[in-house]
This record gives structure tokens, C-alpha cells and sequence, in this order.
């Protein structure tokens, strides 16, 4: 852990010298999942060229490089003053306008460059308690790093298990849950399959049940890049109760909508190295 807060203390132009490094290797000597980006681009984009997903490729690369090491490593130790100069929320009155309503509210969002700055952020610019759920990462070491980073300004974070028994509490203790709601679910999951940028995918449908069973507020998370090392997040309302009018799979379905459009916004944002489409 020392070597990781040692290695934040450098300045973030410093630590993007070492991320162009990762970028060479994982574009020109390993190739990083380059067969799987290929397929899952060649989907989602069927009307560009290859010249033209070739390039969206390049620029994942560049990204993920950049996300992974250099943005998340500075997390750990970054200014408050230099992460607002980095990082804007549009809208976070609207998570606590619905705790203050009584109500908890549900905050989903994708896996889009850099969705950690949305955790830190989420926490840094609203007044009411934040749970980021979360899957635990195999390695005990990483899953403690990225825990301190999430919480490097409040909040707190649940193991996606743990919260199983922990959302039980959400009418009496209403607050800001956190979700990443297009992770790929196990088979052993309770799944709902739907088409997701021109193929079918499965989700889980969290964010689906606990709003209406919980009769919390669902708010979208839109993020948005600015230039390297600068984003933006925007809030805007999904669903709200009462719900019963709702046809099923709703909510899944509007948070599935709103990430495409998200996504084909600024489509080399988004982590196309996953196995998303995997059934």
C-alpha cells in the first residue's frame, strides 16, 4: 500500500508518462483482448468502416491505460481542491432531494471512463449518506486499494452479498446507493436478457427490484469526458415511485436505453475489453 501512495504523490502529468507506456504495450506488444474489443465493436458499430473501429480501439486503449493507472492511483491521495479542477457534477441535488423526501435513491450508472471519479465525486458533492455496492475483486490486496479509493471522500462500500441484507434497511435509513448496473451476472443470478447495442445481454435487474420494492428513486449518472484527466456527471431522474403502472423490466430497460445513448456519445469510453455480451 505504501508504494501505491507513494506513486500518487506524483503529479498526475507525471503518472500519464507511465500510463503512455502501458498504452504501447497494451496496443502494440500484447495486444490487450484485442480479438474480444474487435467483436464487440464490430457489433455495437456495424455502420462504421474498419479504419473507423480500428481508430475507436486505439483510443480505448488509450483510455483504459489512462483510467486504470494513472486517474485511479492519484484517487488515492488527490487534493480535494485539485479533484473539483478535474471533476464537475451536474445535478447532485437530486440524489439528496430524494433522501430528503423520505425516500433512498438508487444512482446507476455504466462502466464508462472514469466511473471511479463518479464514486469519489457522488460522495464529495452531496450531503446525504452514500453506499457504493461493489463485486469484491479476487486479489485481497487490490480489493482493499480500491475500496480506500472509493472512499477517499466519505461514504462507504458494500460487497455486492453483504448488501443483500444490508437493503432491508432502505426504507428506515433512506441514503444513496450506488450501483453499476451493466455488469455481466453469473448464470447461478436470477438474469434478464434484452437486446444491448445490436446483440443479446444479460443484466441484473438490482436497481429493478429495489426501487419498487423499496419505492426509492432511481437517478441516471451520465459521464462525460472533457479532455485527458477532466470529466464531467451528470444526474438525471429515471423512475420514481409509485410504480404501478410500471410493466416489468422497466427501469432495466430505461437504464439500458440511456446507456447506449451514453455510450455512442463518446463510444471510446466505454470498456469493451469486458466479455459483456458473453450468455
Amino acid at each position: 500500500m505504501f508504494f501505491f501512495r507513494l506513486l500518487s504523490r506524483l503529479p498526475l502529468p507525471v503518472l500519464y508518462l507511465f500510463s503512455d507506456l502501458l498504452y504501447l504495450v497494451a496496443r502494440y506488444v500484447i495486444s490487450y483482448r484485442k480479438k474480444v474489443i474487435d467483436e464487440n465493436l464490430k457489433f455495437a458499430f456495424p455502420e462504421k468502416s474498419p479504419a473507423e473501429r480500428k481508430n475507436l480501439r486505439n483510443k480505448f486503449y488509450r483510455n483504459f491505460t489512462d483510467a486504470f493507472f494513472a486517474e485511479t492511483i492519484k484517487l488515492l491521495t488527490i487534493s480535494e481542491k485539485e479533484f473539483n479542477r478535474r471533476f464537475s457534477i451536474k445535478n447532485a441535488e437530486l440524489l439528496d432531494q430524494a433522501v430528503q423526501r423520505g425516500r433512498s435513491a438508487l444512482m446507476v450508472t455504466g462502466h464508462i471512463f472514469n466511473w471511479e471519479f463518479g464514486v469519489v465525486g457522488t460522495n464529495l458533492h452531496t450531503k446525504s449518506e452514500v453506499e457504493t455496492v461493489y463485486l469484491k475483486v479476487n486479489n485481497p490486496f487490490f480489493d482493499q486499494l480500491m475500496n480506500q479509493i472509493r472512499m477517499r471522500f466519505g461514504g462507504y462500500v458494500t460487497e455486492k452479498k453483504a448488501f443483500r441484507k444490508s437493503m432491508l434497511t432502505l426504507k428506515k435509513s433512506p441514503r444513496i446507493i450506488m450501483l453499476g448496473s451493466d455488469q455481466r451476472p453469473p448464470q447461478s443470478e436470477k438474469r434478464y436478457q434484452r437486446d444491448f447495442l445490436n446483440r443479446p445481454a444479460v443484466f441484473f435487474e438490482g436497481a429493478e427490484f429495489l426501487s419498487k420494492k423499496m419505492d426509492a428513486e432511481v437517478i441516471y449518472g451520465e459521464m462525460k469526458k472533457i479532455k485527458r484527466g477532466h470529466y464531467e456527471f451528470e444526474f438525471s431522474p429515471l423512475a420514481a415511485p409509485p410504480y404501478d403502472q410500471h410493466t416489468p423490466h422497466s427501469i432495466t430497460d430505461e437504464f439500458c436505453r440511456r446507456l447506449e445513448e451514453n455510450i455512442r456519445k463518446q463510444p471510446d469510453l466505454y470498456l469493451w475489453s469486458h466479455k459483456r455480451w458473453k450468455i
